[in-house]
């Protein structure tokens, strides 16, 4: 039996975080609005939308929200204001946005897309772009057996499906996605991450997959010292202190 295709008809960005790890930057400018090598991290993230075709696109912002109106208005997407982002984690973007999960793609904005071909909006299962990952790693961790995703290991290990921020959504899962968000925030679960919903509590009720990646197709930016390494023009804001050591 053929598997049904399944399209992303619009993509929800997440862009509400303060971004402590890219501090002094994020001091001044959301972390996603920072340039590396020139490039906004989300001008990356929504060129890649538009060159697959999803040109519905919200952004979910909170933290320093008025730098994103000027550039969501010259790009042509809508912004969501959350208003829990500095007490809550993303569990709250996603919880403003929960009306728009059907046949959705949900990825970060402070990340940069290299190839946008993996940013694909045909796809047959619900399900997070990952990438095999042979050696130790801290990230999150997907087991996957036949296709589908059995487990996953929110503290790392090796020899796994290693989980990036760029899932897709069908409608029948999409809906599913909303009931337990609303049913966990509104409990008052509301330092999770959104993604702990679908792969930690309530794993056994998908049908997960994944879409595989490449090293480098995507690279996620976290602190300071990992976008010097990308973009070399940061390199002044490591400086050594007395005891010779560097410090941000």
């Amino acid at each position: 039996m053929t598997e049904e295709i399944h399209t992303v008809k619009r993509a929800i960005i997440m862009a509400a975080g303060i971004g402590k790890r890219m501090r002094p930057l994020t001091f001044t400018t959301p972390k996603p609005l920072i340039r590396v090598n020139g490039v906004r991290m989300i001008d990356s993230v929504v060129g890649g939308l538009r060159k697959n075709d999803i040109h519905e696109i919200y952004v979910v912002v909170g933290y320093l929200k008025e730098q994103f109106v000027g550039w969501a208005k010259d790009r042509n997407v809508t912004l969501i204001e959350n208003p829990c982002y500095n007490t809550c984690n993303n569990i709250s973007s996603l919880y403003v946005a929960r009306e728009l999960l059907s046949d959705c793609m949900i990825l970060d904005g402070d990340q940069m897309i290299y190839n946008k071909a993996v940013l694909g909006r045909h796809f047959r299962r619900s399900g997070y772009n990952a990438v095999w990952c042979e050696g130790k790693t801290d990230e999150w961790l997907l087991e996957v057996k036949d296709g589908i995703v059995t487990s996953c290991s929110t503290a790392g290990g090796s020899r796994g499906w290693q989980l990036y921020s760029v899932s897709r959504w069908t409608a029948e899962d999409g809906i599913k996605l909303r009931t337990q968000l609303e049913h966990e925030f509104e409990a008052g679960n509301r330092q999770d991450y959104w993604d702990n919903i679908p792969m930690t509590r309530y794993l056994k009720e998908y049908k997960l997959g994944i879409w595989p990646m490449q090293t480098g197709d995507i690279v996620e930016v976290d602190d300071v010292r990992e976008l010097i390494e990308i973009d070399h023009s940061y390199q002044g804001m490591l400086k050594k202190d007395e005891g010779g050591g560097l410090r941000e």
